[in-house]
Protein backbone atom coordinates (compact mmCIF):
# COMPACT_ATOMS: atom_id res chain seq x y z
CA UNK A 1 0.00 0.00 0.00
CA UNK A 2 2.21 2.29 0.88
CA UNK A 3 5.40 1.71 -1.16
CA UNK A 4 3.68 0.73 -4.54
CA UNK A 5 0.47 2.45 -4.07
CA UNK A 6 2.24 5.53 -2.24
CA UNK A 7 -0.60 5.67 0.71
CA UNK A 8 0.16 7.78 3.12
CA UNK A 9 -3.60 7.53 5.12
CA UNK A 10 -3.76 5.33 8.03
CA UNK A 11 -4.83 1.52 8.51
CA UNK A 12 -7.04 0.62 11.39
CA UNK A 13 -8.63 -2.86 12.18
CA UNK A 14 -11.99 -3.93 12.70
CA UNK A 15 -13.72 -4.27 15.36
CA UNK A 16 -11.55 -6.85 17.98
CA UNK A 17 -9.90 -8.15 15.11
CA UNK A 18 -5.88 -7.70 16.77
CA UNK A 19 -7.28 -9.87 19.50
CA UNK A 20 -9.05 -12.06 17.26
CA UNK A 21 -5.86 -13.49 16.02
CA UNK A 22 -5.53 -15.45 18.95
CA UNK A 23 -8.92 -17.74 18.95
CA UNK A 24 -8.36 -17.79 15.26
CA UNK A 25 -4.99 -19.51 16.33
CA UNK A 26 -2.91 -16.98 14.58
CA UNK A 27 -1.56 -15.91 17.95
CA UNK A 28 -0.33 -17.51 21.12
CA UNK A 29 -1.68 -14.55 23.09
CA UNK A 30 -3.12 -10.18 22.79
CA UNK A 31 0.89 -9.47 23.52
CA UNK A 32 1.81 -11.16 19.84
CA UNK A 33 -0.96 -10.30 18.19
CA UNK A 34 -0.28 -6.72 19.16
CA UNK A 35 3.41 -7.50 17.88
CA UNK A 36 2.19 -8.82 14.35
CA UNK A 37 -0.63 -6.35 13.92
CA UNK A 38 1.66 -3.27 14.12
CA UNK A 39 4.86 -4.86 12.23
CA UNK A 40 2.77 -5.38 9.64
CA UNK A 41 1.60 -1.84 9.35
CA UNK A 42 -2.16 -1.51 11.28
CA UNK A 43 -1.60 1.69 12.67
CA UNK A 44 -4.80 1.83 14.81
CA UNK A 45 -6.63 -0.57 16.59
CA UNK A 46 -10.35 -0.87 16.95
CA UNK A 47 -12.17 -1.57 20.60
CA UNK A 48 -9.35 -4.13 21.80
CA UNK A 49 -6.49 -2.91 23.91
CA UNK A 50 -3.58 -5.35 22.88
CA UNK A 51 -1.97 -2.15 21.49
CA UNK A 52 -2.46 -0.23 24.92
CA UNK A 53 -2.08 -3.24 26.89
CA UNK A 54 1.58 -4.41 24.97
CA UNK A 55 3.41 -2.13 22.84
CA UNK A 56 4.91 -0.21 25.93
CA UNK A 57 6.66 -3.48 26.74
CA UNK A 58 7.23 -5.09 23.44
CA UNK A 59 9.33 -2.29 22.24
CA UNK A 60 11.06 -2.67 25.83
CA UNK A 61 11.86 -6.14 24.32
CA UNK A 62 12.86 -5.11 20.75
CA UNK A 63 10.58 -6.73 19.46
CA UNK A 64 8.65 -3.58 18.20
CA UNK A 65 10.56 -0.81 16.87
CA UNK A 66 10.15 2.91 18.30
CA UNK A 67 10.02 3.88 14.56
CA UNK A 68 7.12 2.01 13.66
CA UNK A 69 5.08 3.28 17.03
CA UNK A 70 6.35 7.15 15.85
CA UNK A 71 5.35 5.99 12.04
CA UNK A 72 1.89 5.06 12.88
CA UNK A 73 1.36 8.05 15.37
CA UNK A 74 2.26 9.99 12.06
CA UNK A 75 0.11 8.66 9.74
CA UNK A 76 -3.18 8.63 12.34
CA UNK A 77 -2.34 12.56 12.79
CA UNK A 78 -1.68 12.96 9.07
CA UNK A 79 -5.22 12.37 9.01
CA UNK A 80 -6.96 14.31 11.67
CA UNK A 81 -4.60 17.12 9.86
CA UNK A 82 -6.17 17.09 7.07
CA UNK A 83 -9.69 17.09 8.13
CA UNK A 84 -9.03 20.11 10.00
CA UNK A 85 -9.68 18.23 13.35
CA UNK A 86 -6.77 20.47 15.28
CA UNK A 87 -8.85 23.49 13.99
CA UNK A 88 -12.16 22.32 15.12
CA UNK A 89 -11.85 19.20 16.98
CA UNK A 90 -15.63 20.15 18.44
CA UNK A 91 -18.61 19.74 15.76
CA UNK A 92 -21.86 20.53 17.38
CA UNK A 93 -24.70 18.89 15.41
CA UNK A 94 -27.63 20.78 14.22
CA UNK A 95 -30.70 18.87 15.26
CA UNK A 96 -33.41 21.39 13.49
CA UNK A 97 -32.68 19.71 10.21
CA UNK A 98 -33.60 16.43 11.26
CA UNK A 99 -36.86 15.00 9.15
CA UNK A 100 -36.71 18.25 7.57
CA UNK A 101 -39.39 18.79 4.60
CA UNK A 102 -36.89 18.28 1.81
CA UNK A 103 -35.22 15.27 3.50
CA UNK A 104 -38.27 13.53 3.32
CA UNK A 105 -39.26 14.41 -0.27
CA UNK A 106 -35.85 13.19 -1.20
CA UNK A 107 -36.50 10.04 1.25
CA UNK A 108 -39.21 9.16 -0.18
CA UNK A 109 -37.88 9.53 -3.73
CA UNK A 110 -35.51 6.91 -2.92
CA UNK A 111 -37.58 4.78 -1.54
CA UNK A 112 -40.35 4.83 -4.97
CA UNK A 113 -36.97 4.85 -6.97
CA UNK A 114 -35.61 1.33 -5.30
CA UNK A 115 -38.62 -1.03 -4.24
CA UNK A 116 -38.73 -3.54 -7.68
CA UNK A 117 -41.80 -5.03 -9.50
CA UNK A 118 -41.26 -8.60 -9.88
CA UNK A 119 -44.71 -9.85 -11.25
CA UNK A 120 -47.54 -7.90 -12.58
CA UNK A 121 -49.96 -10.60 -13.46
CA UNK A 122 -52.93 -9.44 -15.97
CA UNK A 123 -51.73 -5.57 -15.05
CA UNK A 124 -53.22 -6.24 -11.26
CA UNK A 125 -50.88 -2.61 -10.87
CA UNK A 126 -51.86 -0.20 -10.46
CA UNK A 127 -54.52 -0.76 -8.36
CA UNK A 128 -58.26 0.22 -10.73
CA UNK A 129 -60.13 2.66 -9.84
CA UNK A 130 -63.07 0.50 -9.81
CA UNK A 131 -61.68 -1.04 -6.43
CA UNK A 132 -64.01 -0.12 -3.67
CA UNK A 133 -61.96 -2.35 -0.93
CA UNK A 134 -58.97 -2.99 -0.74
CA UNK A 135 -57.70 -5.03 2.53
CA UNK A 136 -53.87 -4.91 4.10
CA UNK A 137 -52.26 -7.65 6.16
CA UNK A 138 -49.44 -9.08 7.30
CA UNK A 139 -47.04 -8.40 9.64
CA UNK A 140 -44.80 -5.73 8.11
CA UNK A 141 -48.11 -3.42 7.28
CA UNK A 142 -47.48 -1.68 10.33
CA UNK A 143 -44.11 -2.04 11.87
CA UNK A 144 -42.41 1.27 11.80
CA UNK A 145 -39.05 0.35 13.48
CA UNK A 146 -38.55 -3.13 11.42
CA UNK A 147 -39.27 -1.05 8.43
CA UNK A 148 -36.22 1.08 8.96
CA UNK A 149 -33.95 -1.57 8.85
CA UNK A 150 -30.81 -2.81 10.47
CA UNK A 151 -28.51 -1.10 11.90
CA UNK A 152 -30.17 2.10 11.87
CA UNK A 153 -29.12 2.97 15.20
CA UNK A 154 -30.86 7.16 14.73
CA UNK A 155 -33.70 5.82 13.48
CA UNK A 156 -36.63 7.23 15.36
CA UNK A 157 -40.01 4.92 14.76
CA UNK A 158 -42.08 7.82 15.72
CA UNK A 159 -41.39 9.23 12.26
CA UNK A 160 -41.40 5.87 10.16
CA UNK A 161 -44.66 6.05 7.82
CA UNK A 162 -45.86 2.69 7.26
CA UNK A 163 -47.41 1.69 4.49
CA UNK A 164 -50.84 0.96 6.47
CA UNK A 165 -50.63 4.73 7.49
CA UNK A 166 -49.98 6.08 3.93
CA UNK A 167 -52.63 4.20 2.01
CA UNK A 168 -55.11 5.36 4.72
CA UNK A 169 -53.96 9.10 4.81
CA UNK A 170 -53.08 9.86 0.80
CA UNK A 171 -56.08 7.43 -0.74
CA UNK A 172 -58.48 6.34 2.29
CA UNK A 173 -60.72 8.75 0.62
CA UNK A 174 -60.72 7.14 -2.62
CA UNK A 175 -60.75 2.89 -0.95
CA UNK A 176 -62.48 1.89 2.02
CA UNK A 177 -59.13 0.05 4.14
CA UNK A 178 -59.23 -2.81 5.99
CA UNK A 179 -56.64 -4.15 8.07
CA UNK A 180 -55.70 -7.41 9.69
CA UNK A 181 -52.21 -7.95 10.80
CA UNK A 182 -52.61 -11.94 10.69
CA UNK A 183 -49.57 -12.50 12.29
CA UNK A 184 -47.94 -10.41 15.02
CA UNK A 185 -44.35 -10.27 13.62
CA UNK A 186 -42.54 -11.91 10.74
CA UNK A 187 -41.34 -15.48 12.83
CA UNK A 188 -45.14 -15.91 14.42
CA UNK A 189 -46.03 -19.17 14.07
CA UNK A 190 -49.53 -18.54 15.15
CA UNK A 191 -52.06 -19.15 12.80
CA UNK A 192 -55.67 -18.77 14.77
CA UNK A 193 -55.92 -14.82 13.52
CA UNK A 194 -55.46 -15.76 9.78
CA UNK A 195 -59.20 -16.36 9.67
CA UNK A 196 -60.09 -13.28 9.98
CA UNK A 197 -57.67 -11.88 7.44
CA UNK A 198 -59.23 -14.46 5.06
CA UNK A 199 -63.08 -13.33 5.80
CA UNK A 200 -62.23 -9.58 5.25
CA UNK A 201 -60.65 -10.63 2.22
CA UNK A 202 -64.01 -12.27 1.00
CA UNK A 203 -64.94 -9.06 1.30
CA UNK A 204 -62.57 -7.00 -0.22
CA UNK A 205 -61.91 -6.37 -4.11
CA UNK A 206 -57.86 -6.51 -3.94
CA UNK A 207 -55.69 -7.64 -0.99
CA UNK A 208 -52.25 -5.99 -0.01
CA UNK A 209 -50.01 -8.64 1.97
CA UNK A 210 -46.72 -7.01 3.52
CA UNK A 211 -44.55 -9.71 4.73
CA UNK A 212 -40.71 -10.38 4.98
CA UNK A 213 -38.98 -9.88 7.58
CA UNK A 214 -37.75 -8.20 10.95
CA UNK A 215 -35.02 -5.72 10.81
CA UNK A 216 -32.92 -8.14 13.34
CA UNK A 217 -33.32 -10.89 11.15
CA UNK A 218 -30.21 -9.39 8.83
CA UNK A 219 -27.44 -7.73 8.92
CA UNK A 220 -23.57 -8.57 10.11
CA UNK A 221 -23.98 -11.49 12.10
CA UNK A 222 -27.75 -12.61 11.31
CA UNK A 223 -27.11 -15.56 8.42
CA UNK A 224 -29.67 -17.72 7.93
CA UNK A 225 -29.10 -21.41 6.79
CA UNK A 226 -32.65 -21.07 5.08
CA UNK A 227 -34.20 -18.24 3.22
CA UNK A 228 -38.19 -19.19 3.33
CA UNK A 229 -39.81 -16.42 4.74
CA UNK A 230 -40.26 -17.33 8.39
CA UNK A 231 -42.78 -18.04 10.61
CA UNK A 232 -46.52 -18.39 9.12
CA UNK A 233 -45.96 -15.84 6.47
CA UNK A 234 -46.11 -18.38 3.90
CA UNK A 235 -49.44 -19.94 4.89
CA UNK A 236 -51.01 -16.79 5.22
CA UNK A 237 -49.97 -16.04 1.15
CA UNK A 238 -51.33 -19.30 0.49
CA UNK A 239 -54.42 -19.04 2.33
CA UNK A 240 -54.84 -15.68 0.76
CA UNK A 241 -54.42 -17.04 -2.62
CA UNK A 242 -57.05 -19.26 -2.05
CA UNK A 243 -59.68 -16.36 -2.13
CA UNK A 244 -59.02 -15.76 -5.48
CA UNK A 245 -59.11 -12.45 -4.95
CA UNK A 246 -56.44 -9.64 -6.73
CA UNK A 247 -53.34 -10.32 -3.95
CA UNK A 248 -50.77 -8.34 -4.17
CA UNK A 249 -47.24 -9.32 -1.87
CA UNK A 250 -44.97 -6.43 -0.74
CA UNK A 251 -41.54 -8.15 0.20
CA UNK A 252 -39.63 -5.81 3.18
CA UNK A 253 -36.41 -7.90 3.72
CA UNK A 254 -32.57 -6.74 3.98
CA UNK A 255 -31.50 -10.09 1.90
CA UNK A 256 -33.31 -12.08 -1.28
CA UNK A 257 -35.48 -14.99 -0.19
CA UNK A 258 -36.39 -18.03 -1.49
CA UNK A 259 -40.16 -16.80 -2.64
CA UNK A 260 -40.90 -18.40 -6.00
CA UNK A 261 -43.91 -20.56 -4.34
CA UNK A 262 -45.24 -16.94 -3.11
CA UNK A 263 -44.78 -15.56 -6.16
CA UNK A 264 -46.45 -17.93 -7.78
CA UNK A 265 -49.30 -17.69 -5.61
CA UNK A 266 -49.84 -13.73 -6.17
CA UNK A 267 -50.90 -11.60 -9.27
CA UNK A 268 -48.10 -9.26 -8.31
CA UNK A 269 -45.06 -8.61 -6.47
CA UNK A 270 -43.46 -5.85 -5.09
CA UNK A 271 -39.89 -6.31 -2.92
CA UNK A 272 -38.62 -2.76 -1.32
CA UNK A 273 -35.79 -4.34 1.20
CA UNK A 274 -36.38 -2.35 4.01
CA UNK A 275 -37.41 1.02 2.36
CA UNK A 276 -36.74 3.52 5.73
CA UNK A 277 -38.46 5.97 7.13
CA UNK A 278 -40.47 7.23 4.00
CA UNK A 279 -41.14 3.68 2.95
CA UNK A 280 -44.96 3.97 3.33
CA UNK A 281 -45.93 6.64 1.17
CA UNK A 282 -43.38 5.80 -1.61
CA UNK A 283 -45.43 2.51 -2.05
CA UNK A 284 -48.71 3.73 -1.36
CA UNK A 285 -48.08 5.83 -4.68
CA UNK A 286 -46.53 2.69 -6.38
CA UNK A 287 -49.57 0.73 -5.66
CA UNK A 288 -52.33 3.37 -6.84
CA UNK A 289 -50.39 4.56 -9.85
CA UNK A 290 -48.73 7.75 -8.68
CA UNK A 291 -45.07 6.42 -9.24
CA UNK A 292 -44.03 3.57 -11.63
CA UNK A 293 -41.82 1.06 -10.50
CA UNK A 294 -38.20 1.46 -12.01
CA UNK A 295 -36.10 -0.57 -9.19
CA UNK A 296 -33.59 -2.94 -10.60
CA UNK A 297 -32.42 -5.89 -8.51
CA UNK A 298 -28.84 -5.11 -7.29
CA UNK A 299 -28.30 -8.99 -6.26
CA UNK A 300 -29.66 -12.60 -7.74
CA UNK A 301 -32.74 -14.21 -6.64
CA UNK A 302 -31.99 -18.13 -6.03
CA UNK A 303 -35.31 -20.14 -6.50
CA UNK A 304 -33.48 -22.51 -3.90
CA UNK A 305 -30.92 -22.03 -0.97
CA UNK A 306 -28.61 -24.40 -2.45
CA UNK A 307 -27.96 -22.88 -5.64
CA UNK A 308 -25.95 -19.94 -3.32
CA UNK A 309 -23.38 -19.11 -4.30
CA UNK A 310 -25.69 -17.74 -7.66
CA UNK A 311 -24.41 -14.14 -9.24
CA UNK A 312 -24.65 -12.88 -12.86
CA UNK A 313 -20.87 -12.03 -13.45
CA UNK A 314 -20.07 -16.10 -12.99
CA UNK A 315 -17.02 -17.83 -14.87
CA UNK A 316 -17.95 -20.07 -17.64
CA UNK A 317 -18.48 -23.95 -17.16
CA UNK A 318 -16.71 -26.34 -19.42
CA UNK A 319 -20.85 -27.49 -19.90
CA UNK A 320 -23.16 -25.04 -19.91
CA UNK A 321 -26.39 -25.96 -19.88
CA UNK A 322 -28.84 -26.06 -23.27
CA UNK A 323 -31.78 -25.50 -21.85
CA UNK A 324 -33.15 -28.90 -22.79
CA UNK A 325 -32.01 -30.74 -19.10
CA UNK A 326 -33.90 -33.63 -17.73
CA UNK A 327 -35.46 -32.49 -14.47
CA UNK A 328 -36.07 -34.42 -11.25
CA UNK A 329 -39.94 -35.13 -11.98
CA UNK A 330 -38.97 -36.28 -15.59
CA UNK A 331 -36.45 -38.88 -14.72
CA UNK A 332 -38.16 -42.83 -15.21
CA UNK A 333 -38.11 -45.16 -12.50
CA UNK A 334 -34.94 -47.43 -12.38
CA UNK A 335 -33.21 -45.03 -15.41
CA UNK A 336 -29.97 -46.12 -16.41
CA UNK A 337 -27.20 -44.18 -14.66
CA UNK A 338 -26.00 -41.85 -16.72
CA UNK A 339 -24.87 -38.13 -16.02
CA UNK A 340 -27.95 -36.92 -17.92
CA UNK A 341 -25.94 -34.43 -20.78
CA UNK A 342 -22.91 -33.92 -18.48
CA UNK A 343 -24.25 -29.65 -18.21
CA UNK A 344 -24.03 -27.85 -15.28
CA UNK A 345 -27.63 -27.38 -13.56
CA UNK A 346 -29.06 -28.65 -10.35
CA UNK A 347 -32.02 -31.99 -10.57
CA UNK A 348 -34.48 -30.13 -8.89
CA UNK A 349 -33.91 -26.26 -10.22
CA UNK A 350 -32.64 -25.90 -12.94
CA UNK A 351 -29.73 -23.81 -13.58
CA UNK A 352 -31.22 -20.33 -13.82
CA UNK A 353 -31.95 -17.88 -11.11
CA UNK A 354 -35.64 -16.94 -10.08
CA UNK A 355 -35.02 -13.47 -10.64
CA UNK A 356 -31.23 -12.46 -12.93
CA UNK A 357 -29.32 -9.18 -11.32
CA UNK A 358 -31.31 -6.12 -12.91
CA UNK A 359 -34.17 -8.02 -13.00
CA UNK A 360 -37.06 -5.35 -12.79
CA UNK A 361 -40.50 -4.78 -14.25
CA UNK A 362 -42.51 -1.64 -15.03
CA UNK A 363 -46.33 -0.39 -15.75
CA UNK A 364 -45.17 -0.10 -19.47
CA UNK A 365 -43.07 -1.91 -21.23
CA UNK A 366 -39.89 -0.75 -23.21
CA UNK A 367 -38.54 -1.94 -26.82
CA UNK A 368 -34.65 -1.75 -27.26
CA UNK A 369 -33.76 -1.59 -30.85
CA UNK A 370 -30.95 -0.52 -33.50
CA UNK A 371 -28.11 -1.58 -31.52
CA UNK A 372 -24.90 0.61 -32.81
CA UNK A 373 -21.49 0.47 -32.05
CA UNK A 374 -18.83 3.24 -32.94
CA UNK A 375 -16.17 0.96 -34.36
CA UNK A 376 -15.97 -2.92 -34.28
CA UNK A 377 -11.95 -2.59 -34.17
CA UNK A 378 -10.76 -0.95 -30.87
CA UNK A 379 -6.84 0.00 -29.47
CA UNK A 380 -6.53 0.38 -25.76
CA UNK A 381 -6.52 4.34 -25.70
CA UNK A 382 -10.27 4.16 -27.29
CA UNK A 383 -13.43 4.87 -26.14
CA UNK A 384 -16.41 2.99 -27.36
CA UNK A 385 -19.55 4.48 -27.50
CA UNK A 386 -22.80 2.23 -27.66
CA UNK A 387 -25.66 3.89 -28.94
CA UNK A 388 -29.12 2.22 -28.34
CA UNK A 389 -33.10 3.36 -29.47
CA UNK A 390 -35.29 2.92 -26.44
CA UNK A 391 -39.19 2.88 -27.02
CA UNK A 392 -42.13 3.10 -24.04
CA UNK A 393 -44.36 1.13 -25.95
CA UNK A 394 -47.17 1.11 -22.70
CA UNK A 395 -49.21 3.54 -21.48
CA UNK A 396 -47.33 5.38 -18.60
CA UNK A 397 -45.09 7.51 -18.31
CA UNK A 398 -42.22 5.80 -16.74
CA UNK A 399 -37.89 5.28 -15.85
CA UNK A 400 -36.54 2.15 -17.33
CA UNK A 401 -32.87 1.62 -16.72
CA UNK A 402 -30.71 1.21 -19.32
CA UNK A 403 -28.20 -1.63 -18.81
CA UNK A 404 -24.84 -2.61 -20.56
CA UNK A 405 -23.27 -5.87 -20.04
CA UNK A 406 -19.50 -6.52 -21.50
CA UNK A 407 -17.75 -10.33 -22.00
CA UNK A 408 -14.16 -10.69 -22.63
CA UNK A 409 -14.66 -13.81 -24.91
CA UNK A 410 -11.04 -15.58 -24.29
CA UNK A 411 -8.37 -14.56 -22.18
CA UNK A 412 -5.23 -15.31 -20.05
CA UNK A 413 -7.22 -15.61 -17.34
CA UNK A 414 -10.90 -16.98 -17.62
CA UNK A 415 -13.03 -13.83 -17.60
CA UNK A 416 -16.95 -13.90 -16.70
CA UNK A 417 -19.51 -14.58 -18.41
CA UNK A 418 -21.08 -10.96 -18.81
CA UNK A 419 -20.10 -7.72 -16.55
CA UNK A 420 -21.93 -4.48 -15.88
CA UNK A 421 -20.08 -1.69 -17.05
CA UNK A 422 -22.52 1.01 -17.83
CA UNK A 423 -26.14 2.24 -16.71
CA UNK A 424 -28.59 5.12 -17.09
CA UNK A 425 -31.98 5.99 -15.80
CA UNK A 426 -33.90 7.09 -18.86
CA UNK A 427 -37.79 8.77 -18.76
CA UNK A 428 -39.75 8.36 -21.46
CA UNK A 429 -43.32 9.16 -21.94
CA UNK A 430 -45.39 6.81 -23.43
CA UNK A 431 -44.80 6.11 -26.93
CA UNK A 432 -41.81 8.23 -26.36
CA UNK A 433 -38.20 6.71 -28.41
CA UNK A 434 -35.15 8.38 -27.28
CA UNK A 435 -31.84 7.19 -28.61
CA UNK A 436 -29.67 6.58 -25.38
CA UNK A 437 -25.79 6.42 -25.94
CA UNK A 438 -23.56 5.04 -23.10
CA UNK A 439 -19.55 5.44 -23.70
CA UNK A 440 -16.72 3.02 -22.37
CA UNK A 441 -12.90 3.53 -22.26
CA UNK A 442 -11.40 0.57 -23.53
CA UNK A 443 -9.27 0.81 -20.43
CA UNK A 444 -11.99 0.16 -18.74
CA UNK A 445 -11.86 -3.88 -20.08
CA UNK A 446 -8.38 -4.17 -18.39
CA UNK A 447 -8.20 -6.78 -15.53
CA UNK A 448 -5.03 -8.70 -13.59
CA UNK A 449 -3.48 -11.27 -15.88
CA UNK A 450 -1.25 -14.46 -15.10
CA UNK A 451 1.81 -11.43 -14.32
CA UNK A 452 -0.30 -9.95 -11.96
CA UNK A 453 -0.45 -7.08 -14.06
CA UNK A 454 -3.35 -4.99 -14.79
CA UNK A 455 -3.62 -5.14 -18.82
CA UNK A 456 -6.56 -4.81 -21.54
CA UNK A 457 -5.32 -7.96 -23.59
CA UNK A 458 -6.50 -8.31 -27.37
CA UNK A 459 -9.40 -10.24 -28.38
CA UNK A 460 -12.79 -10.31 -29.04
CA UNK A 461 -15.29 -9.37 -27.06
CA UNK A 462 -19.82 -9.17 -26.74
CA UNK A 463 -21.90 -6.43 -25.32
CA UNK A 464 -25.21 -6.62 -24.50
CA UNK A 465 -27.68 -3.69 -23.92
CA UNK A 466 -31.04 -4.56 -22.54
CA UNK A 467 -32.99 -4.62 -19.16
CA UNK A 468 -31.49 -6.72 -17.33
CA UNK A 469 -28.32 -9.48 -16.94
CA UNK A 470 -30.19 -11.74 -18.94
CA UNK A 471 -32.31 -9.80 -21.73
CA UNK A 472 -30.93 -7.73 -24.42
CA UNK A 473 -29.77 -6.92 -27.88
CA UNK A 474 -25.79 -8.00 -28.29
CA UNK A 475 -23.04 -7.13 -30.64
CA UNK A 476 -19.23 -7.94 -31.25
CA UNK A 477 -16.65 -5.75 -31.37
CA UNK A 478 -12.32 -6.39 -31.37
CA UNK A 479 -9.76 -5.11 -29.37
CA UNK A 480 -6.39 -5.08 -30.99
CA UNK A 481 -2.77 -4.13 -30.14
Amino acid sequence: MRDEWGFDGFVVSDWASIHEMVPHGFCVDDKEAAMKAVNAGVDMEMVSYTYMNYLKQLIAEGKVSQKIVDDAVRNILRVKYRLGLFQNPFIIANDSVLYAPSHLAEAKKVAAESVILLKNRNHTLPLDKKIKTIVVVGPLADAPYEQMGTWAFDGEKAHTQTPLQAIRSLYGERVKVLYEPALAFSRDTLINRIPKAIALADSADAVIAFVGEEAILSGEAHCLADLHLQGAQSALIEALAKTEKPLITVVMAGRPLTIEKEVNLSDAVLYTFHPGTMGGPALADLLFGKSVPSGKLPVTFPREVGQVPLYYNHNHTGRAPLGNEILLNKIPVEAGQTSLGCTSFYLDAGFYPLFPFGYGLSYTTFLYSNLKVSNRELKRGDILTVSVDLENTGSYEATEIVQLYVHDKAASVTRPVKELKRFERVTLKAGEIKNVVLTLPVEELAFYNLEMKKTVEPGEFSLCVGTNSQEGISADFKVVQ
